[in-house]
Formats: structure tokens, sequence, C-alpha cells
């Protein structure tokens, strides 16, 4: 899932692209993919981008009259941008008489230029004065949503109240952090207590506090609080300067959960930056939380919770004993 750093360049390049733009249509391709009635995408229609900003891990765009669009991008949800046709430009898709007659009045626009026909993934397209901007989703969960609404009073309903770490103050960030007991990794990933940190900066961001995943929020000391809330500004700011930097103002087009750089996150078996030890990993549901023994539990293995149950006590608790296991030895 998208998280602070590709969300905040998502925003800064629509803010670039659609300042001032006028909607002239918008195409949804997936009747799921609209979770509002009220009001209609014909209301947004012919209406200019006031603002474009983001709430939690939402990006919403907003529009004259305080209408507002709300995209959730979820785990594969991804947006790309399309610069207008200039007339008379050649275009490398087919002619509109070369397609099956059921899509030849879909590769039009209103103006007469021929678009890109929308593939499986597509959820939506908004066709603005400016460019087209498509909606899309990889695979068939369908997880992606796009709310439309009217007035701050229902926008502020999608806010779920997590504290904006760069943002914050570091007693802001400790007592949010303190508001519930639960592990570090849970508490970083909850939007009602942190905004914008999933699943894969928590990890970078536990690997750079040298701090279990598995520790409790109760357990931790004032120090560590502080290193943890240092650690998860560097990490967030830092990878959003270097994602500035690849795309160097590109629309950004690789947004995924793995960036090559990262110390841990997706790098299970591979040697911590920092010590050398292999990266480990515990599976859960559909996501992994990978960590370093050495930089962050002290050399004890997490139990990962399907392969603990099966091997019982058998479950080696140090990368020494994991590795006898896989040798085979007693």
């Amino acid at each position: 899932m998208p998280e602070y750093p590709d969300l905040t360049l998502y925003v800064e390049a629509l803010e670039r692209r659609l300042g001032g733009a006028r909607l002239t249509r918008m195409r949804l391709l997936h009747p799921f993919v609209l979770r509002t009635a009220d009001p209609s995408p014909e209301a947004f229609e012919g209406r200019s981008v006031a603002s474009v900003r983001r709430i939690g891990k939402q990006i919403v765009i907003g529009f004259e009259g305080s209408l507002y669009m709300v995209i959730h991008l979820m785990i594969a949800g991804r947006l790309r941008w399309s610069d207008p046709l200039i007339e008379g430009e050649p275009s490398a898709l087919p002619s509109p008489a070369e397609l099956p007659s059921a899509r030849r009045g879909e590769a039009r626009a209103a103006s007469g230029a021929l678009r890109p026909l929308p593939g499986k993934s597509h959820l939506a397209s908004f066709e603005f004065s400016s460019g087209t901007l498509s909606f899309t989703e990889a695979g068939t969960k369908k997880r992606a949503s796009l709310h439309l609404v009217q007035g701050e009073e229902r926008l502020s309903a999608f806010d779920r109240g997590g504290v904006e770490v760069v943002d914050a103050s570091p007693e802001a960030f400790r007592a949010a952090l303190l508001r519930e007991n639960h592990t570090l990794k849970r508490s970083l990933t909850d939007p009602r207590l942190f905004a914008g940190v999933g699943n894969a900066y928590s990890d970078e961001i536990l690997h750079r506090a040298r701090l279990s995943p598995f520790k409790q929020t109760s357990q931790l000391t004032p120090e560590e609080s502080v290193r943890l809330f240092e650690a998860c500004r560097a990490v967030l700011l830092d990878w959003t300067d270097r994602l500035r930097r690849e795309a160097a103002g590109s629309f950004p087009a690789k947004v995924t959960a793995f960036h090559k750089g990262m110390s841990v996150h997706g790098r299970y078996g591979e040697a911590c930056p920092a010590c050398g030890t292999p990266i480990q990993r515990i599976v859960y549901a559909e996501n992994e939380c990978n960590y370093c023994p050495t930089c962050q539990t002290e050399g004890r293995l997490l139990a990962d919770r399907s392969l603990s149950r099966l091997l019982k006590g058998d479950w080696p608790e140090t990368l020494e004993e994991l590795e006898e296991m896989r040798r085979g030895r007693p």
C-alpha cells in the first residue's frame, strides 16, 4: 500500500498538473469503485480543481463548490498520468477504423482526439483540460475506492485521527504511542494513531530505531520513544527526498512497497546493511514483518505464528539454532 513518501509524491505531481485545471469528463469503468451516491459524478464535470492534499493514506482532490474526490489506493491501486494529445501528433494507438466496432466510440474523446483505451486494471479515468488521470488496480480483489463528497464536514469523516509524524512534536508522538498498548509494529501502522505509515516503512523505521517490532508500547522507555520518533521522521523524510530525486519531476511511475535501497523490508535472507546478519521475517495474513535479529531483538528470532505452531517446542530461538535446523543437525 502506498505510504507517506509515495503519496506525497503523488500529491505534489497532481498539484503541478491539476492546479486550476477543469474536469471535462469522469469515466467509471468498474461499478464497485465508486462507494458513494451523492453528489453524482456529473456534478464534478466542468468544475476546476482548487486543491490537492492527503488525508492519511487517501488522496483528496478538491473542486470548486466544496466538492471533493477521495481516492484510496489500498494495496494495489495506482495513479497514471497522460499529457493531452497535441492536435496532428501521430499516435501509436490503432485508428478507430482498425478497432472492433464495439470499441470505436470508446476510443474517441469528446474533442475527437484519440486517447488510450482502458485495460482490465483501469477503475476510472478523469479527463482534465491539462491531461488525463487514470485510476488503476492490479489483481482481482478490487479494494481501491473512490468517494465523492460535498463539504468539509463530510470530508472530515475520512480523517482517522492519526498523528502526522513529520509535523508532530516528540510529546504528541509519545502520547499517540501510549494511547493503547500494542506492539510497536501494530501501533505504527494503526491509522487511528499515526497517519501515512504502513507495513513497509514501519519495518524501516523500527530497524533504524533498533527496536523489536513486537515490543509493547507500554514497555517503551522515554529514551526509546525519542529514538523511535526521530527514526520515524528520518525514514519518512529521507525516502520522500530520495523518491523526488528519482522521479525528477515526472509523474510517479514506480510506486511499490519494495524499493531498492531499503534496509530490511522485502530483504528476507539478505545481509543487514548495518551488521551483516541475515534479515528475518514473520509472515501473517497478507503482510510480512522484516527485521534484523542482531540490531533489533538481541539475537532472538521472533516466532512466526504458523511455523511456531507447527514446530512448538522445537522453534529455534537464535540464528545459530535456525542454521543447525536447516542443516538437519539435532
